[in-house]
């Protein structure tokens, strides 16, 4: 495995990083207050390029490699503070455009692919119901062919960008008998006949994202609209996961290596009984240990988005990547704000919003504990 970048790739870090700071600077503060979503900033990112790194020119996008489009989400983690939007655009890219460029027909591709890439529409994905969460596959809602139509009925919950979205990639049973393979994906317009998007979740962080319910009420879904073939949900689940679960986190490296320099800032200058605070080996030491995190973090980030740009079995090493990043940030944030001291328990610092925001990375796109699962089936455990 070769990680060094080419001057090409470090140049394309340093304009993510320059667009962020210029472009991705409003006020944060306001809208985490308010959990608004900001469709502006939505924008901004697509026409920068950033919702079509990985997909080819054809359908829009730039036709960059795994590896590129990760250092380019690591800068975006970087320079932007708001964490929830970063993990809006991640979710699209992995867990909506991905599996429509991988499973969806030419049509598929060509209808939904474009208008996700440039901004003007936004997709969002729908797995997890009231009564299954973890336990992703024992599904509830149910799709019965009809004709050159599918009829869903069901409910799904904590949909990332449900509320603004303009589209949906959901899954629904096709056939109860089959278990895990009766399970089966569809396209949803948001003025499909029969669907309605529920109230907006209130939430503890990532508040610029909003979340909320899918209702399905005989919806009257194309055949068209089926992604894949009849019960292949279960492997374009999966396989979405393993993009998502590799690749969502890279922005959270971006987001560490802030968290380090801040720490290593204020511990410098901050003054304490006649000496910087850094001078203190309790102070120290808390920053050495973000910046071994943080370095750790990135060989298994990178692992991961080298095994799937070279099409390698990565299952076992993005769940790695996931597992000790997510649980790494929360540290990290916890670290960085007891080095601020009071400071970092204010708003106006934006450390505590790090915090809130790093606990949903312990949830979404598979508990901790899920990860520890598919880790210790690769060790045949």
């Amino acid at each position: 495995m070769e990680f060094s970048w080419t001057d090409d790739q470090l140049r394309f870090r340093d304009a993510v990083i320059a667009f962020a700071r210029a472009e991705l600077r409003d006020d944060l503060i306001r809208r985490d207050r308010d959990a608004t979503f900001s469709r502006e900033l939505w924008v901004k990112c697509a026409k920068f390029g950033l919702q079509g790194l990985p997909f080819p020119t054809e359908y829009g996008g730039s036709g960059q490699d795994a590896l590129t489009t990760i250092l380019a989400m690591e800068a975006l983690g970087y320079a932007c503070r708001d964490n929830g939007l970063i993990f809006g655009l991640n979710a699209q890219m992995w867990s909506v455009q991905m599996p429509i460029l991988r499973h969806g027909t030419e049509e598929q591709r060509q209808r939904y692919l474009p208008k996700l890439g440039s901004g003007e529409w936004i997709g969002a994905h729908g797995m997890s119901e009231p009564d299954s969460g973890s336990d992703a596959f024992a599904l509830r809602t149910v799709a019965e062919p009809a004709g050159d139509h599918y009829v869903l009925n069901g409910t799904k919950t904590f949909v990332s960008e449900g509320p603004v979205a303009d589209m949906f990639l959901v899954f629904a049973t096709t056939d109860r008998t089959k278990g895990v393979l009766g399970i089966t994906g569809f396209l949803i317009d948001r003025d499909a006949s029969g669907f309605r998007v529920g109230q907006p979740i209130h939430k503890m962080g990532l508040r610029t994202s909003p979340m909320c319910d899918l209702i399905f009420e005989d919806c009257r879904v194309p055949a068209a609209n089926r992604l894949g073939r009849e019960g292949h949900g279960a492997k374009i689940f999966n396989d979405s996961m393993e993009w998502e679960r590799g690749c969502i986190m890279a922005s959270y490296l971006g987001t560490m290596q802030r968290q380090l320099e801040d720490g290593v800032r204020h511990a410098k200058t901050r003054r304490q009984f006649g000496k910087p605070i850094s001078d203190n080996q309790s102070v120290a030491g808390k920053l050495v240990q973000m910046h071994l995190r943080t370095e750790a973090a990135r060989l298994l980030v990178y692992k991961g988005a080298w095994l799937k740009q070279n099409n390698l079995p990565a299952t076992a090493e993005t769940a790695m990547a996931k597992l000790y990043l997510s649980e790494a940030l929360v540290q990290s944030s916890l670290d960085v704000i007891q080095i601020l001291g009071g400071y970092g328990y204010t708003v106006e610092y934006e450390a505590e919003r790090d915090l809130r925001d790093a606990i949903g990375g312990r949830l979404y796109s598979g508990t901790s504990e899920i990860q520890q699962n598919l880790i210790a089936r690769a060790l045949g455990i």
